[in-house]
């Protein structure tokens, strides 16, 4: 293991914790698909645990709610945070709040004051392209709502995101009165090493601003970058509860609270309440037939072609279905040929999935920019905001784009505000929240979301829990609980 370097000193105060189980980590192990119902009957256990927030939104969470689980994101913000007394975080994308398309301003200000109006007390935001100026407004609307920001850097690897990169992006949000700045690692790209030289720059480039940590475990090491962490001064770490930690997920709370003890810095998390919530998503993950995290194996291929865990399962299957599953390793390597490209974007949505896209076609047709989506073009010639470093001759001479024409100005700038539209449209009636789904969703999804269920579940014993599964199973006839003193049994 590594020796977390301790290059800059320790604050004496205690190190806070977010909890990130209720969006990023079932996002990442369960493709989205935790109810509203799954959740409230532990509340209570994880607002007793300790943490300084707990995350319970982010672009998935609320695009799965709509699509898939047929829940208003709008009804779970309301009905998590009237049961949480610990302030309550949800993430936009910038100037994309939750889809991959963008926002006028008058949008991501609505979408600022709705989040406030249903409890949330912190916002989390970050730009996939790292252009600060995307998040002008979700932060001024944020403020003006009264909630504090976390305003997130993304990390990457790259020639061009070196440690003077990092740090002016950090200075950047500091000058737009960020509350906290986290460095984000989606992929789980940070390695040990790299923690060493690089925490230290972030955390003296915030100045007297919190930083905060959020990064993913494919690399398996995750625990150690989180130990140079500690040492550099970090005041907040993101993690997940055990069962729903490691693999694409977050490091295990337990794990990195253990590291900060053995660092000799103190924490405010109660061992009882992290343990109920652990044992609660243990049987959660059995009852419904998800996978638990598991430690990840590392594989050097992730630092060539970068693509998060999730995204190349995903790629994996699809391929399938088409029949090219042996294109997959050519796919990978062209993803790494497609990025240096189109000036080393960072591979997280929505440039992930253009990317990648990309370099199927690539793959796929035998020519490199044969056919090149317009989405790709439009990431090129600046329309989402400032690249990292130019794309090469090569992409732009086949995409017919001008690299003098390319775009200059804050992306948000250039569109007109839709609410007046949207109101004209949908009526003088409709609510705000309302509102925003017609602005992101068609109105077919809109009207599909269904009410939460009344009551939604409470915390019942484990042995009412275990027969009530029980009853569910078509494959169990006969059963037997034993206990110390008395035993039952039930079947047909």
């Amino acid at each position: 293991m590594a020796r977390p370097a301790r290059s800059s000193p320790v604050k004496p105060g205690p190190v806070e914790f977010v909890d990130v189980t209720l969006r990023d980590a079932h996002q990442c192990l369960w493709s989205t698909r935790m109810t509203t119902a799954m959740m409230t009957p532990i509340l209570p256990a994880i607002d007793r645990a300790g943490y300084a927030f707990i995350n319970i939104l982010g672009g998935a969470v609320f695009d799965v709610c709509v699509r898939f689980l047929r829940e208003s994101p709008w009804e779970r913000m309301s009905a998590l945070t009237a049961r949480l007394d610990t302030p309550c975080d949800a993430l936009t994308r910038g100037q994309s709040l939750y889809t991959f398309e963008l926002f006028p301003d008058d949008v991501v200000e609505l979408n600022m004051q709705r989040l406030a109006a249903h409890g949330i007390r912190r916002a989390t935001v970050y730009d996939a392209l790292n252009d600060n100026r995307n998040l002008e407004s979700s932060i001024r609307a944020a403020h003006a709502c009264g909630m504090t920001v976390n305003a997130m850097v993304v990390y990457a690897v790259s020639p061009v995101h070196d440690d003077a990169y990092f740090a002016a992006r950090v200075k950047e949000l500091v000058a737009l009165g960020a509350d906290t700045i986290s460095l984000k690692d989606p992929s789980g790209l940070l390695l040990p090493a790299r923690a060493a030289t690089l925490l230290p720059v972030f955390r003296k480039a915030a100045g007297r601003v919190p930083v905060e940590l959020h990064s993913h475990c494919q690399s398996g090491r995750t625990v150690d970058v989180y130990a140079h962490a500690i040492a550099a001064g970090f005041d907040y770490l993101q993690t997940a509860a055990t069962p729903l930690a490691n693999g694409a997920s977050l490091p295990s709370v337990d794990d990195v609270s253990g590291r900060v003890a053995a660092l000799g810095r103190s924490h405010r998390l109660d061992a009882g309440a992290l343990r109920e919530a652990r044992e609660w998503f243990h049987w959660l993950c059995l009852r419904e037939g998800k996978p638990m995290g598991k430690v990840a194996t590392f594989d050097p291929a992730q630092w060539e072609h970068q693509i998060p865990g999730g995204m190349v399962s995903n790629l994996h299957s699809q391929l399938a279905q088409m029949g090219l599953s042996d294109k997959l390793p050519q796919i990978l390597e062209e993803t790494a040929v497609v990025r240096e490209d189109l000036g080393y974007p960072i591979l997280v949505s929505p440039f992930a999935q253009y990317i990648v896209t990309q370099a199927v076609l690539n793959v796929v047709q035998g020519e490199r920019y044969r056919t090149i989506p317009d989405e790709v073009k439009k990431y090129a010639s600046g329309a989402y905001g400032r690249l990292a470093a130019r794309p090469s001759d090569r992409f732009l001479g086949r995409a017919n784009l001008d690299p003098g024409a390319l775009a200059r100005e804050r992306a948000g700038s250039r569109i007109e505000p839709w609410l007046p539209r949207l109101r004209r449209e949908h009526g003088p009636h409709v609510d705000d929240d309302t509102l925003l789904l017609h602005a992101f969703y068609p109105r077919d999804l809109v009207a599909a979301i269904q009410p939460l269920p009344s009551p939604l579940p409470a915390r019942s014993t484990p042995l009412h829990e275990l027969v009530a599964w029980l009853a569910t199973r078509k494959d169990v006839e006969y059963g037997r609980i034993r206990f110390a003193d008395v035993e039952m049994t039930f079947g047909n």
